[in-house]
């Protein structure tokens, strides 16, 4: 099996499991709307639920258009992940890392949605000035990384293509 597929299937395992039993525990240990301190002032965990996008996008949509709407997305967003997977070198180790993750987040929240029709959101922050950062999930978290590790990943090929091609030129001078 190549490495590409080890990588990515084991992030992907990983990380849609870790999404699905921190989401089970929230459900099962905190009643909704809780928000239980785990550095006062700064981490708390909570349950609540979201039933629009990042930062509760859509969320007064109704119903049914929401739903088919975010479901609908999410699939055809799996399906474009999956073709890049499939793109990759067999070697490609931190892009298959980076797209599993990427994959177990968006199966993760869409497994929410087709289960509650929303997404359980429980990590809560309080940052600098008293600002809240708007309440998360795990499945929200690989995704970021995921995208993070794409955007290094391509920032830094840029690099070495730019370095070899100054070389390159310093030396046809």
């Amino acid at each position: 099996m190549a490495q590409k597929y080890q990588v990515g299937l084991i992030a992907f395992a990983i990380s849609l499991l870790l999404d699905v039993v921190t989401k089970y525990l929230v459900n099962e240990n905190l009643t909704y709307a809780d928000r239980v301190p785990v550095i006062e002032g700064f981490f708390y965990l909570t349950h609540v639920r979201n039933t629009g996008a990042a930062f509760g996008l859509f969320r007064d949509a109704p119903a049914v258009l929401r739903l088919t709407f975010f479901i609908g997305v999410s699939t055809i967003a799996i399906g474009i992940i999956i073709q890049f997977f499939r793109q990759l070198a067999p070697g490609d180790r931190l892009s298959a890392l980076a797209l599993g993750l990427i994959l177990g987040g968006a199966i993760g929240n869409l497994l929410d949605r087709i289960r509650l029709g929303e997404v359980v959101d429980f990590l809560h922050f309080i940052l600098w000035g008293g600002y809240q950062w708007p309440d998360f999930n795990l499945a929200d978290s690989w995704i970021v990384i995921g995208v993070a590790l794409l955007v290094l990943e391509l920032l830094a090929s840029e690099g070495e293509e730019r370095a070899a091609a100054n070389s390159g030129g310093t030396e046809n001078s």
